[in-house]
């Protein structure tokens, strides 16, 4: 199963994110089948870059985007262009439920 994620370049502390197609058995910054975007957190607001043809195209072949790469692509309005559903974060919600029940 192939997925989209990112792999981090960069040096200690000045960390950017290549979005890579990559195997799902693959580890994080080993070996890809493509480099469709860059993701830099640094600058604000954060700079991020995508082939967004390819990137549609990987997602209609099957390709499972990563958590963080589903909130770039829902911020770019690329889920909704390929057809997929929102990325709505959802885990603070666990935890205020848990912090609730307490």
């Amino acid at each position: 199963m192939l997925r989209i994620r990112l792999s981090r370049m960069g040096r200690r502390n000045r960390p950017f994110y290549r979005i890579v197609v990559a195997d799902a058995r693959a580890p994080r910054d080993g070996k890809f089948v493509e480099i469709i975007g860059y993701y830099d957190p640094l600058p604000d607001p954060a700079k991020v870059e995508v082939k967004e043809e390819r990137a549609l195209h990987w997602l209609k072949q099957g390709a499972q985007p990563s958590e963080a790469v589903a909130k770039l692509f829902t911020r770019l309005s690329i889920m909704e262009k390929a057809g997929l559903p929102a990325y709505v974060y959802t885990k603070h919600l666990a935890r205020t439920r848990a912090a609730d029940q307490e």
